[in-house]
């Protein structure tokens, strides 16, 4: 349940000043500043880096990132194309007495394909978003003016894989099955595993398994983060919460949720990215449970969300 405040404003009644309940949120300010535009990310510090790669024994590499092309499955209506070109070399043309040659790429697309990461101006409650930025103010044809990617810092630190397709003894689960803190309490107990302020959480449901299976029905629905499981992370003070799925929360949603209430969660009330088609099924085979995690978004100024190829390395 979304919990409120109130504070007293006056109203003329019956010619009178009297005192009234004003509504207002209690997600925001945030508890980082009332400036503050990286959210979650004030828990990365140099103490917890060098403690991450603390976990890095084997140098295994694991790259979290899936293809981006015309045929990858995302939310409606999001699409992407690329175009290669080659400049002023019409006819077979070249650059120069050592005859250069030379390919380019444009790129007509969304940011929010493939795998992603999620920025704090995505989702908001209302028009309102994290730290109680205001949609009007911010969000311009031309670029988000606050909460834009390029202030997402590297997140490196401590990732957690729960294997949660493992847990049920499925390879696959099913769209609708939701993840709450039942299921993550028992992961974390089987795996032998912990959640720690500032980690970065991965859900794995074998749903990788359906772009084999029927891509078309990939991004129709999923498996993944129930509201009482987002709620639980954020109490646990995670930076971010990935998930093998194009949305990474349950779809369709529990009884009673609201449209991406997941979203609302993490993004706006608790300042937590979110991660999204990440492939987990390297690390669930190997159960690579624990691992130091690598991610940088470009520093595209004012976009929504990144496409981006993070790595676990054990």
């Amino acid at each position: 349940m979304k919990q409120m405040k109130f504070s007293l404003g006056l109203i003329v009644a019956g010619g009178l000043l009297v005192s009234a309940p004003v509504l207002a949120e209690d997600w925001y300010p945030s508890k980082y500043g009332e400036g503050d535009e990286i959210g979650a990310a004030n828990l990365l510090t140099p103490e917890r880096v060098v403690a991450a790669a603390g976990l890095v024994k084997t140098g295994k590499v694991y790259p979290l990132g899936i293809e981006t092309n015309s045929a990858t499955p995302a939310f409606p209506p999001r699409g992407w194309k690329i175009y290669i070109v080659q400049p002023d070399q019409i006819g077979g043309a070249t650059l120069g007495h050592t005859k250069t040659s030379y390919n380019d790429d444009i790129v007509e697309g969304w940011f929010g394909v493939g795998t992603q990461i999620d920025g704090l101006g995505h989702i908001g409650i209302d028009n309102v978003h994290y730290n109680g930025f205001k949609s009007a103010e911010f969000s311009k044809s031309t670029g988000l003016t606050r909460l834009g990617v390029e202030k997402i810092p590297p997140i490196v630190t401590r990732g957690v894989l729960l294997d949660i397709s493992g847990l049920k003894g499925v390879e696959r689960m099913n769209a609708g099955d939701a993840i709450n803190r039942a299921d993550i309490d028992a992961a974390l107990e089987k795996q032998g595993s912990e959640i720690r302020e500032g980690d970065v959480v991965l859900l794995h449901t074998g749903w990788m398994k359906m772009l084999d299976e029927d891509p078309a029905a990939f991004a129709a629905g999923e498996p993944g983060l129930g509201v009482e499981g987002a709620e639980y992370l954020a109490s646990l003070g995670v930076v971010a919460v990935g998930g093998d799925s194009f949305a990474m929360e349950v779809v369709p949603h529990e009884e009673g949720a609201g449209d991406f209430e997941v979203h609302q969660i993490l993004l706006a009330k608790n300042g937590i990215y979110i991660l999204e088609n990440i492939d987990s099924r390297a690390l669930a085979a190997d159960e690579a449970y624990e691992f130091l995690f690598v991610l940088s978004a470009p520093k595209i100024t004012g976009a929504v969300q990144m496409i981006v190829n993070p790595i676990a390395i054990r």
